[in-house]
């Protein structure tokens, strides 16, 4: 075929300039665009999480309970036991979202989450030691998770540490401080009574069932703050997506500028997994979600909103589905997450082989 006989694009012929202001205000509509319908998509799941029950609640019961004074039962339904189930919603699935969209950008993997590198592993270990030795209740708990995580990142970053920060040998030491923890949480299992070891693996299994604002209430001030340090390292972020030496190129000072967002990383998923315990792959696949849908890099708020509705939605289902029982939050994202890991080691080794 000549070339004459080529199609003609709408734009062949334009100003190679014109084309790329013309391409990059297209993926910001597209941003805008898939921003805005995750964020209804979130406000509706929000909303059915407050109206569905064993007492049904319409619209403006909801809105009466939320806004208003509606009828007392109603009211005490909404408020203090729907309302913090779906707030916590909120603040796991955007903690581990952003988690794993930050670690994925850092790395430049898509298998590295906070649940393959032993962040989530490191809290939990820190959580059942609590619960099975200091018979902590679930504030203390929370408060260990977060501890956990800060100590099993350190000990990951202080290890992979060889005259600057090796992503390679962070997501091995990661994947080996993992396995540590699991061993260590399971003895701890082990040594523990019956009923205290019953408690602690349902902590395990990621549940938002039995949410109190005891629980969920201090969590969101942190959840904020993060969020807010996370807005001045998300340029940085970006720029180091690109590879080190683009982001030296681009003025970002390296280390500290990884450091800081690794530290931000493990502290969203310390908050997320003290509020409902390990709710599993949600960091893992939300990001690459995100990407599809944005068709572009690093898209914070997208992910944070992929991960809202994933929890959401998985917990509706657990909630929900069946009618004698209630699935734990972190049983169905694990039926949602395990196929997709999977797929993502086939793709893999296919590309290895076909190099």
């Amino acid at each position: 075929m000549s070339a004459t006989s080529l199609p003609r694009s709408p734009t062949s012929g334009t100003d190679p300039v014109a084309r790329i202001v013309a391409a990059r205000a297209a993926t910001r509509r597209r941003l805008l665009a898939v921003t805005m319908a995750l964020a209804i998509a979130v406000v509706l799941a929000f909303w059915t999480g407050l109206a569905l029950g064993d007492v049904v609640a319409s619209n403006a019961d909801v809105w009466a309970a939320l806004f208003g004074s509606g009828e007392g039962g109603v009211v005490n339904v909404v408020r203090n036991i729907r309302l913090p189930r779906a707030v916590a919603a909120i603040v796991v699935g955007a903690g581990l979202g952003l988690s794993g969209a930050i670690f994925q950008s850092l790395t430049r993997n898509p298998l590295a989450s906070p649940d393959i590198l032993g962040v989530t592993a490191g809290a939990s270990t820190a959580a059942v030691f609590a619960i099975v030795w200091l018979s902590a209740p679930g504030t203390r708990v929370a408060i260990w998770a977060v501890l956990g995580a800060l100590v099993a990142v350190l000990a990951i970053y202080g290890l992979a540490w060889r005259n600057g920060l090796s992503i390679y040998r962070l997501v091995l030491v990661g994947v080996g401080i993992g396995a540590v923890c699991q061993a260590l949480t399971e003895y701890l299992i082990t040594t523990a009574a019956t009923t205290t070891a019953v408690s602690a693996t349902t902590w395990l299994t990621g549940s938002l069932n039995s949410i109190s604002w005891l629980r969920v209430g201090p969590a969101v001030p942190v959840l904020v703050l993060l969020l807010l340090a996370l807005r001045r390292l998300a340029a940085a972020l970006g720029a180091i997506e690109l590879g080190d030496e683009t982001a030296r190129g681009l003025g970002v000072k390296l280390e500290p500028a990884k450091l800081l967002l690794v530290l931000i990383a493990v502290a969203l998923a310390g908050v997320a997994v003290s509020v409902a315990g390990p709710v599993v792959f949600v960091a893992f696949v939300a990001p690459p979600i995100a990407r599809r849908l944005t068709h572009g890099g690093v898209a914070l708020i997208p992910c944070a909103l992929v991960g809202v509705l994933l929890v959401q939605a998985a917990d509706l289902v657990g909630h929900h589905a069946l009618a004698r029982a209630e699935l734990p939050v972190g049983v169905i994202t694990g039926i949602i997450g395990a196929p997709y890991l999977l797929y993502l080691l086939a793709r893999a080794n296919q590309l290895g082989q076909t190099g």
